[in-house]
C-alpha cells in the first residue's frame, strides 16, 4: 500500500511538472510571436487593395483582443484613423490599380463605415476601379459594398437589406415574480437606461427619442446607398420595405446588384480590368499588409497624439475600456511630452461612472492649459462620453454619432422578497443613525432615497455647468436639450451640441493648425499592447468566467444577463446611455 500512494503521488507531480513545462513553453511561443511576427510588406505592381472577410475595423488599441479563448481568430483588427489613412494614400499609389470589397458580415461601427465609404468616394476620385463582391450579405456590408462602381453578388447568395430597428428588453415583472426590489433615482424623462426596471413598456419619451435617431441614422445611410446605385428614395424604400435584397434574382432587377456571377468569375473580371496574361498572377495586398507598408513604427519629430477613449468609463487601474487611474496618467504623460504638440481625444463611449467622468474631465481641462485639446466623436459620445469632452477647445462629431444624453441617475437593487421566501431574513445593529442607508437586503432608507435624490440632482447641475462652459449657453438652453435625450450628430450640431461634423483625420488635421504644425507625426495612445501582454490579462478568474459563460449563451444573451447582474449598477450615480445601434 505504501508503494501504491508513492506511485500515484509520484504520478501527481509528474503531470503537474509537465502541465507546468507545457505552460511555460506555451507562453515562450506567444513571446517570441509577438516580438518577430513583423514581416516587411512591399506592394507590388498592378495591385489591387482588398477589404476581405478578415478585416474588423475598430476604434482604440483598447479593443484589440489576443485572448487564449480566440487563438483561431485570424481577423486583422485595424484602427479606422489607419484604414481611412491607407485609402487616402492608395489613391496616390501607383501600385494600386484598385480596391476590391469582399464583405459578407462586416465588423466595424456605423461612424467607421461612414468614414470608409467616404474614403474609397475620394479614392474614386482618381479614376482607378472600386468593386464588390458578396455572397450572404449583411447590412452593414451592403452599406460599405455599394459604394462600388460594380457591385456582384453570388447567383445563390442574398442581401439582408432591411432598414434599422431596435428591441428594448425589460425586466419589472421578472424582479417582481423573483422578489428583486430595484430603487431608481434618474434626472430627466429621456434618461431611459433605467426604463427597463421601471416598466414593462417603452415610454413615450422613449419612443420619441429611439424613432428620431434610428430615422436620423438610416435616413442618413439609405440615401448614401441610394445614390451609389443610382436609385430614388422612394424606389429605394420600397426595395427596402419588402427585402427584395434577400432573393437573388430580385437584387439584379431592383439594381441592388449588377450581374450574379461565381467568385471565380468575379476573379477574372479583376484580371481582365488589369490586363493580366493567363499566367499572370493576381496580386492581391490586404488593407492591414498594405498598412504595414508604410507604417513607420518609430516616429520622430512633432507629434499629434490620438488619445483613444473607448469603452464604458469606470473607477480603476484596467487597460480595457476607460478606467479612470490609467487615462489620468495617459492624461499626465501627454501634457509632459515635449514632442506632443497637439491631442486629439477619440471619444466612442457610453458613459458610466459620474465619479470616473469627473475625474478625467478634470485632468483634460489642465492638458488643454498647456496644448489644443481637439475632440473626435466615434459611434457613441454619450452621457459620461459627452461630459469628459467638455475639456476640448473644438468638438467633432460624426452625422451618425449617438450624442449628448445629458442626464444622471442611480440604479440600487435588493432582494428582500426573494430572501424571504426563501428563509433569509435579516436584523440591522448600527451606531449611527444612516450606518445602513442601503442594504442589499433591505434597500434603501427614506433618508437614503432623499440623499440619492439630492446627489444625482446635484451631479446633473454639475454636468449642465460644465456644458454650458464649453458650448457658451445658458443653463435653460442645455437642460431643455437634456433631459438624458440622445441626438443624432446631425442633430446635436443643429442644436450647438458640437462644433463640426468631420472625421477623426479632420480633427487630426485642425489640431494640427491650431499647435501650428506643419511637419507632424500622428501616434496612438494607450499603446497596443503584445500578444503576450493580453494573454496574461485574460489569466483572471472573472475573465475567464465571464468569456466561458459569453462563449455558451452568445454574446446577445450574455449582455442582457449584463444587465441584471452588473456590480456597477450598484450604489453609484451613473451618466451612462443604454443604446448600441448598429446598422447589420
Amino acid at each position: 500500500m505504501k508503494s501504491f500512494f508513492k506511485n500515484v503521488l509520484a504520478n501527481i507531480v509528474a503531470i503537474v511538472l509537465l502541465c507546468f513545462v507545457f505552460f511555460f513553453f506555451f507562453i515562450i511561443m506567444i513571446a517570441v510571436g509577438s516580438m518577430g511576427g513583423e514581416k516587411s510588406v512591399s506592394v507590388k505592381k498592378n495591385s489591387v487593395l482588398t477589404i476581405n472577410l478578415n478585416t474588423t475595423i475598430i476604434d482604440s488599441p483598447t479593443e484589440e483582443q489576443q485572448s487564449i479563448f480566440n487563438m483561431k481568430n485570424k481577423n486583422s483588427n485595424i484602427l479606422i484613423y489607419d484604414a481611412v489613412e491607407a485609402i487616402h494614400k492608395a489613391k496616390e499609389d501607383d501600385n494600386i490599380k484598385g480596391i476590391s470589397i469582399e464583405v459578407d458580415n462586416f465588423n466595424a461601427g456605423t461612424t467607421q463605415i461612414d468614414d470608409l465609404r467616404s474614403a474609397i468616394e475620394d479614392f474614386k476620385k482618381s479614376g482607378k476601379f472600386v468593386y464588390a463582391y458578396g455572397n450572404s450579405v449583411s447590412q452593414a456590408s451592403y452599406y460599405l459594398g455599394s459604394v462600388a462602381d460594380q457591385y456582384y453578388l453570388n447567383p445563390s447568395g442574398g442581401i439582408e437589406l432591411k432598414g434599422l430597428a431596435t428591441e428594448v428588453t425589460f425586466f419589472k415583472d421578472f424582479a417582481e415574480k423573483y422578489g428583486i426590489g430595484i430603487e431608481v433615482i434618474r434626472h430627466g424623462k429621456f434618461k431611459s437606461a433605467v426604463e427597463p426596471f421601471l416598466r414593462n413598456d417603452i415610454s413615450p419619451e422613449n419612443q420619441e427619442q429611439l424613432s428620431t435617431l434610428l430615422n436620423d441614422i438610416w435616413g442618413n445611410t439609405s440615401s448614401k446607398m441610394a445614390a451609389s446605385r443610382k436609385m430614388k428614395a422612394e424606389e429605394f424604400k420600397t426595395v427596402v420595405d419588402s427585402l427584395y435584397g434577400m432573393i437573388p434574382d430580385l437584387s439584379l432587377k431592383y439594381k441592388l446588384a449588377d450581374k450574379l456571377i461565381q467568385k471565380t468569375e468575379y476573379d477574372q473580371i479583376i484580371r481582365a480590368k488589369l490586363n493580366l496574361k493567363a499566367s499572370d498572377k493576381l496580386n492581391r495586398v490586404s488593407l492591414h499588409k498594405y498598412i504595414d507598408s508604410f507604417t513607420d513604427k518609430e516616429k520622430s519629430g512633432d507629434r499629434v497624439a490620438v488619445l483613444y477613449a473607448s469603452g464604458s468609463i469606470n473607477n480603476g487601474d484596467e487597460y480595457n475600456e476607460i478606467y479612470s487611474e490609467k487615462y489620468i496618467k495617459y492624461i499626465k504623460d501627454l501634457q509632459e511630452d515635449d514632442k506632443v504638440k497637439a491631442v486629439v481625444l477619440r471619444i466612442n463611449s457610453p458613459g458610466g461612472s459620474a465619479n470616473a467622468s469627473d475625474e478625467i474631465l478634470f485632468e483634460l481641462q489642465q492638458l488643454k492649459k498647456k496644448k489644443p485639446l481637439v475632440v473626435s466623436f466615434g459611434d457613441y459620445a454619450a452621457s459620461g462620453g459627452y461630459y469628459i469632452a467638455m475639456g476640448a477647445d473644438k468638438i467633432y462629431s460624426e452625422p451618425n454619432t449617438l450624442t449628448g444624453s445629458i442626464g444622471v441617475f442611480g440604479v440600487m437593487p435588493y432582494f428582500k422578497d426573494i430572501a424571504n421566501k426563501n428563509g433569509v431574513r435579516s436584523d440591522i445593529v448600527a451606531t449611527n443613525a444612516n450606518s445602513a442607508y442601503y442594504s442589499s437586503l433591505h434597500g434603501l432608507t427614506p433618508y437614503g432615497v432623499n440623499l440619492m435624490t439630492r446627489s444625482v440632482e446635484g451631479t446633473y447641475k454639475r454636468f449642465v455647468h460644465f456644458v454650458t462652459q464649453n458650448r457658451k449657453k445658458t443653463f435653460e438652453q442645455i437642460d431643455s436639450v437634456g433631459g438624458g435625450r440622445v441626438w443624432s450628430g446631425v442633430r446635436a450640431k443643429e442644436i450647438g451640441l458640437v462644433d463640426e461634423l468631420g472625421t477623426l483625420n479632420d480633427a487630426v488635421k485642425f489640431a494640427a493648425q491650431k499647435a501650428n504644425l506643419k511637419s507632424y507625426n500622428v501616434a496612438s495612445y494607450p499603446k497596443k499592447m503584445t500578444a503576450f501582454e493580453q494573454i496574461f490579462e485574460d489569466l483572471n478568474e472573472d475573465d475567464i468566467s465571464a468569456r466561458v459563460i459569453k462563449n455558451k449563451i452568445g454574446k446577445a444573451n450574455y449582455e442582457v444577463l449584463e444587465q441584471l447582474t452588473d456590480e456597477k449598477l450598484k450604489s453609484e450615480v451613473k451618466m451612462e446611455m443604454p443604446y448600441k445601434i448598429k446598422i447589420n
